[in-house]
């Protein structure tokens, strides 16, 4: 089994970053496989709501996230980190979200009936990280429920939700062990999680 981390911060080694590694390295000491991947590395640009996704769930814009694609789809979860930015996520996140609209499907006659790629394909699973440099929660705004709620949206189970305050300072979040502890609780909770599903799904195969 294998989980993606997603870092949604232009800082390759900052806190944000930190952070997901941290939950990434817990999940590996449970057996699954990581992966993890800068945002700000890929040339993303904003949905264009063209629909040319409409009839085949794939994304026609010709730029980085048909790298990402893949990658999204061979996982079997996600950890999605963010620094908090006015308040929200930051701008590659919110590309990122965007250009996730191609796996979301819809009836032809009633756009309220709608179902997603990882409905379909038996559901996934994620782990939120919200990261803001503020000592009060309610300067972090809806980061957190900025990659909550698209995630639940495109049929990921977000099974934790880690907010970390009081972070700006390159290497803060090493220095933070409750951050970090928090990290890697979410991180092995969402490998349990996982591995919970597999062996449900072997105990409920059908006998040959």
């Amino acid at each position: 089994m294998k989980a993606l981390g997603i870092i949604g911060s232009a800082r390759r080694n900052g806190n944000t970053a930190a952070l997901v590694k941290t939950a990434l390295e817990a999940m590996e000491t449970e057996g699954i496989r990581t992966q993890a991947i800068v945002l700000d590395e890929y040339d993303i640009g904003g949905c264009q709501g063209c629909e040319g996704c409409r009839n085949t769930c794939r994304c026609v814009l010709p730029d980085g996230m048909q790298e990402i694609y893949p990658l999204l789809l061979e996982a079997d979860a996600i950890v999605l980190g963010s620094p908090t930015h006015f308040y929200n996520v930051s701008s590659d996140v919110s590309k990122f979200f965007e250009r996730c609209y191609c796996f979301e499907a819809f009836d032809a006659d009633d756009r309220s009936v709608w179902a997603s790629v990882n409905e379909a394909m038996g559901g996934r699973y994620a782990v939120v990280i919200a990261v803001c440099e503020q000592a009060d929660e309610a300067d972090m705004g809806f980061t957190a429920d900025a990659m909550r709620l698209p995630l639940e949206s495109l049929g990921y189970r977000v099974v934790d939700t880690v907010k970390a305050l009081k972070l700006y300072e390159k290497g803060a979040a090493l220095r933070d062990n409750k951050a970090l502890a928090r990290a890697a609780a979410a991180g092995k909770k969402l490998a349990r999680t996982m591995l919970l599903k597999q062996r449900l799904a072997a105990m409920l195969k059908p006998e040959a």
